[in-house]
């Protein structure tokens, strides 16, 4: 039987710890091992999904405190539960923490029975070029999903409003109470469903449910500063639920395409810019862009090796919901110059001679060889 971690273990936190360091934990720990930040590697993801798994445990406060009484046992499906009693006899298949769910639902302000607090969550995604993740954007990205039903409008019935009535087995409760042994349990009412309702006359075009499937344009608005990969959540935007329930939410995965110029990490931005061989030899001035649409004037002092690095401050992206902002970094190489004409090869073969083996103009290039040839007398 394989060994269940501690969920506060995987989050590296206490027992006692508050719900916001339990967040702030979670929230360290998920971007070291996301998934984007460590592609192909397994173990990386194996240890998102015990961090993920482990915050949606301790961060409701009902689960974490049945985990905290119960421990792995409050959530697994049959067996017997603590103290030696039998749990599967309860229907279902649920598990402790589905018992506790139904025992008190009600003294922990969980109203409703087994009807669905709102509908289905649905997921999209969009692509957006770096300049809009610079800036923000508007997308408007197209889903297939459930609405109210136009002919019932949402109700289910072909009378409307008036066709739906009070459940007579719940009373509108949407649960039904049984007696099992030593306990009370609470199921989802077999009459409606869960729902509360009774539907006279279900409308022809829902079969009842108050909702039919559509396409439909949403409108996102994707904020400045947005990192490839981050999720977007449109609350009520989702699946319209049957017969009134309240619409799920609209999750909308973001997707940065490559740009043919900058490299993004985190708020920076970096740049390589080439320079000839002259240019790095006697220094220059170049102009580059800036990520913003701007321009910008770089000096070259004289002597730039390849692999110079040159800040711009505050030329960077944004920081999300923050004023600050990153900075953009020009990345020097240096081109060998190739195809050279006959006069361009007798001025360089003219200076290779000129500089010979001065280590003031190659110290780098000159102190390597003279290592080199060190080492192998140094051998013999």
């Amino acid at each position: 039987m394989a060994t269940q971690l501690d969920y506060y273990e995987v989050l590296e936190v206490s027992r006692t710890a508050s719900a916001e360091e339990i967040k702030k934990s979670y929230r360290r720990l998920a971007m070291q091992y996301h998934p984007d930040r460590n592609q192909g590697d397994a173990d990386a993801e194996a240890r998102f999904k015990e961090i993920s798994h482990a915050y949606d445990i301790l961060k409701d406060e009902q689960k974490r405190s049945a985990y905290d009484r119960f421990g792995h046992a409050a959530f697994e499906g049959g067996g017997a539960g603590p103290g030696g009693f039998d749990f599967s006899g309860f229907g279902g298949g649920g598990g402790l923490g589905d018992i506790f769910e139904q025992m008190f639902g009600d003294m922990m302000g969980r109203r409703g029975g087994g009807q669905a607090r709102s509908g289905n969550d649905i997921q999209t995604h969009v692509e957006i070029t770096l300049e809009e993740a610079f800036s923000g954007v508007k997308k408007d990205v197209r889903v297939i999903t459930r609405v109210a039903c136009e002919s019932c409008h949402g109700s289910g019935s072909e009378s409307g409003a008036s066709g739906v009535q009070t459940c007579p087995s719940c009373h509108g409760a949407g649960k039904v109470r049984a007696q099992q042994g030593f306990f009370i349990v609470e199921r989802p009412c077999p009459t409606c469903h869960g729902t509360g309702r009774s539907v006279k006359d279900p409308c022809k075009a829902c079969h009842g449910e108050g909702t039919v499937e559509r396409e439909r344009v949403v409108e996102v608005q994707v904020p400045a500063g947005v990192e490839d990969g981050t999720r977007i959540r449109m609350t009520g935007s989702g699946e319209a639920g049957a017969n009134g329930v309240p619409p799920g939410d609209l999750y909308v995965h973001v997707s940065v395409l490559e740009h043919e110029l900058f490299q993004r990490d985190g708020a920076n931005v970096y740049c390589r810019v080439p320079l000839r061989m002259g240019q790095a030899a006697l220094g220059t001035e170049i102009e580059v862009p800036v990520i913003d649409g701007s321009r910008a004037n770089v000096k070259i002092p004289a002597g730039t090796q390849g692999g110079a690095h040159f800040r711009l401050r505050g030329k960077g992206f944004s920081v999300l919901r923050s004023s600050a902002r990153g900075d953009m970094y020009i990345q020097v190489t240096v081109e060998t110059p190739q195809h050279l004409t006959k006069r361009q090869r007798e001025l360089l073969e003219e200076f290779e001679k000129e500089a010979g083996e001065d280590i003031k103009h190659s110290p780098e290039h000159t102190g390597f060889f003279r290592r080199v040839r060190d080492f192998f007398e140094g051998g013999e």
